[in-house]
C-alpha cells in the first residue's frame, strides 16, 4: 500500500527566531533592517519604473511582500521584494498584456509558489543546472543594461520596445536627442557607486588615499558613518540635490509620473475572469518558476554567508506565494528573494526575520515622511543605479575564454546557449530551451555508462555482463545481445550477469522481455543472475521474475 502524499508543514522561521529572543538581538536586527530599508527604497523605484510601472509598484511590493516574505518565510535573514531580474520579464508582460493583467498572472503565480511549497517541491528547484542559471542571470543583466541607457542617456524615446532588437534600434534612431546633464548624473552615480565601498576599505588605495588626507581619526569616523550609510541611497540624495539646485533640464520622477502617493495604496481586485487566467498561462508560471529560482538561490547565499540554521526551501515558497497574492491586491509587482539586500542584512548584523520587518516598517516610514521629495529624483539617478546592480548582478567573469575552457562542452553549449536566447528571444524559451537541453544531454551522458559486455560464449551458453542503469536511453544497447541470439545455434542459454546492474526503469524491462522473447522463440532459456534490490524489486513488481521462473520451470 503506497503511503499518503505528505505535504509541507506551514511553520515559519520566526517562530524558531523567537524563542530565546533578547535586547541584544533586537537591537541588532533594528539596525540592520533600518540600513537595508534605506537601501531598498532607491532600488524598489528603479525596480519599477524599468519594469515599466509607476515607482510606487516597486516601493509598495517591497514593503507589503517584503514584510510577509521575512515574517512568514523558511530563512532567518532573507530580504524579499521587487528584483532586477524580474524587470525584461514584467516589462514584457505589461507590453504584452497590461498592467491589469500583470496582477492577476502575479497573484496566479503566488498561488503556484505556495502550491509548489506545500507539496515539497522547493528541493527540486535546486536540479535546475548551474550553467542554465548563469546563462539567463547574465542573459537579464545584460538587457537591463540595455533599457537603461535610454534614461541614462537622456533619449527622448516616449515608450520604448519590449525585444532587444527593436530596443538598439530606438536607441540608434534618437541619439539625436542625446541629453549631456543626463549621462553626466548617470555617470557621477555609478563611479560614486564603484568608489564608494572604498572608502570604507583600508586596503584599497582610496581607503589609503582617504586615510592620508583625513588621518586616523577621521578617517574612523568616516568609516563608522559610511557603514550606516550604504551607497545607493548616497548617490541618489547628494545627485537629487545637485540637479535640484543647479536646475538641470533632465527628467524626473515628477515630470515622468508626477511625484509618489504620500499616502497608503487601495485595497483593489483585478478583475478575475477564467478566460483571462487561461491566456496568462505562460506568464504566470515564467513569474513563479523565476521567483522560486531566484528566492532559493538567495536563500542558499544567505546560509553561506550568515553562518544561521539552513533554510527551509518548502516554507520559503509558500511565504513567497503568499506575498505574490497579496501585492497585487494593492497595486504591487511580482516579488522574490533579493541577493544584494540579503547580503547587506547579513553584514549589518541581522540575526532573525525580525529584520526583514523592520526593512519594510523603515521603508513604510521614509515614504509617508519622504514623498513629496522623490518627484525630484533624475531618472538619471536610477538608471546608474540600475546599471550598477546589473553589472554585478551578471557573472561576466563565467563568460571569458579562460574560464571556458575549463568547462566542459554540454556546460559551455547551455550555458551560452540559454544567454543568448535570453537575450534574443526571452527569459521563457530560454529556460525551457535550456531545460530541455540539460535533460537531453543529461539522458545521453546517463545512458553511456549503460554497457553489455559478452563475458563469454560456451555452447549451448552465452553470459553477458549488464553494467550501469538500463533506462530508456539505454534500452537500445540490448538490440545487439537480441541479434545475437537470433544468429545463434537453436537451443542456447542466455545468462545475464546483473551484479553491476543498479538501475533499471519500465522500458529497460520492455528491453528485457523483448530478449526473453527472442530467446524463448529460438528454443532456449534466460537466466538473470546476481539482482540487486532496486532491479530485484522492479522484476517481482512487474512480473518478469514469475515469468523467468515459469519458462525454467518447462
Amino acid at each position: 500500500m503506497t503511503s499518503p502524499l505528505k505535504l509541507a508543514h506551514f511553520r515559519p522561521r520566526l517562530l524558531d527566531a523567537l524563542a530565546g529572543y533578547d535586547r541584544g538581538r533586537f537591537l541588532k536586527d533594528l539596525g540592520a533592517g533600518a540600513t537595508v530599508g534605506i537601501v531598498a527604497l532607491p532600488l524598489a523605484m528603479a525596480f519599477a519604473i524599468a519594469s515599466g510601472l509607476k515607482p510606487e509598484a516597486g516601493i509598495w511590493t517591497a514593503i507589503i511582500a517584503g514584510f510577509l516574505i521575512s515574517a512568514l518565510g523558511g530563512s532567518a535573514v532573507q530580504i524579499g521584494g521587487p528584483a532586477g531580474a524580474y524587470i525584461v520579464i514584467v516589462y514584457g508582460i505589461v507590453e504584452r498584456y497590461g498592467v491589469a493583467n500583470l496582477l492577476i498572472a502575479t497573484a496566479c503565480a503566488g498561488v503556484l509558489l505556495f502550491l509548489m511549497g506545500l507539496f515539497r517541491l522547493g528541493t527540486l528547484v535546486r536540479y535546475v543546472p548551474l550553467s542554465i542559471v548563469v546563462g539567463f542571470t547574465n542573459g537579464i543583466a545584460a538587457l537591463i543594461l540595455i533599457s537603461q541607457l535610454k534614461d541614462w542617456l537622456g533619449l527622448a524615446i516616449p515608450k520604448m520596445p519590449a525585444d532587444m532588437f527593436s530596443q538598439l534600434h530606438a536607441l540608434a534612431s534618437n541619439l539625436g536627442s542625446f541629453n549631456p546633464h543626463a549621462f553626466a548624473l548617470g555617470l557621477a552615480c555609478l563611479l560614486g557607486l564603484a568608489v564608494w565601498p572604498q572608502l570604507l576599505m583600508a586596503g584599497t588605495w582610496v581607503g589609503r588615499a582617504v586615510h592620508r588626507v583625513a588621518g586616523r581619526m577621521a578617517r574612523t569616523r568616516a568609516a563608522q558613518a559610511g557603514s550606516r550609510m550604504p551607497g545607493p541611497i548616497v548617490a541618489l540624495v547628494t545627485l537629487t540635490l545637485v540637479s535640484w539646485g543647479f536646475s538641470l533640464p533632465v527628467e524626473t520622477i515628477g515630470t515622468r509620473f508626477g511625484g509618489i502617493p504620500g499616502h497608503l495604496p487601495a485595497f483593489a481586485l483585478p478583475a478575475f475572469s477564467w478566460e483571462t487566467v487561461k491566456q496568462l498561462v505562460t506568464p504566470t508560471v515564467t513569474i513563479a518558476v523565476l521567483g522560486a529560482i531566484e528566492s532559493l538561490l538567495c536563500a542558499r547565499v544567505a546560509d553561506q554567508v550568515g553562518g544561521l540554521p539552513r533554510h527551509d526551501p518548502n516554507q520559503e515558497l509558500m511565504a513567497q506565494g503568499i506575498a505574490n497574492t497579496v501585492a497585487p491586491f494593492f497595486g504591487g509587482m511580482p516579488a522574490t528573494g533579493t541577493i544584494a539586500r540579503t547580503v547587506t542584512n547579513v553584514r549589518a548584523g541581522a540575526s532573525s526575520p525580525i529584520a526583514g520587518m523592520v526593512h519594510a516598517l523603515t521603508l513604510l516610514v521614509v515614504v509617508l515622511l519622504a514623498a513629496p521629495l522623490a518627484q525630484h529624483v533624475p531618472l538619471a539617478v536610477l538608471a546608474g543605479i540600475l546599471v550598477f546592480v546589473a553589472w554585478n548582478m551578471g557573472e561576466w567573469h563565467q563568460f571569458s575564454p579562460r574560464m571556458l575552457r575549463r568547462f566542459s562542452r554540454h556546460y559551455r553549449l547551455l550555458m551560452l546557449g540559454t544567454f543568448f536566447l535570453t537575450v534574443v528571444f526571452d527569459l521563457t524559451v530560454a529556460v525551457q530551451v535550456g531545460i530541455v537541453g540539460a535533460c537531453a544531454l543529461f539522458v545521453w551522458r546517463m545512458s553511456q555508462l549503460f554497457s553489455v559486455e559478452l563475458v563469454s560464449v560456451e555452447p549451448p551458453s552465452m553470459t553477458y555482463r549488464l553494467q550501469g542503469a538500463l533506462f530508456f536511453g539505454a534500452a537500445a544497447k540490448l538490440d545487439p545481445v537480441v541479434a545475437a541470439v537470433e544468429r545463434a545455434p537453436r537451443g542456447m542459454t542466455v545468462v545475464l550477469d546483473a551484479m553491476q546492474l543498479f538501475s533499471i526503469d519500465a522500458t529497460g524491462m520492455d528491453a528485457l522481455r523483448q530478449l526473453h522473447k527472442a530467446v524463448r522463440e529460438r528454443g532456449g532459456l534466460m537466466r538473470v543472475e546476481s539482482l540487486q534490490q532496486q532491479p530485484s524489486e522492479a522484476f517481482e513488481r512487474s512480473g518478469f521474475a514469475a515469468e523467468l521462473a515459469a519458462a525454467a520451470r518447462e
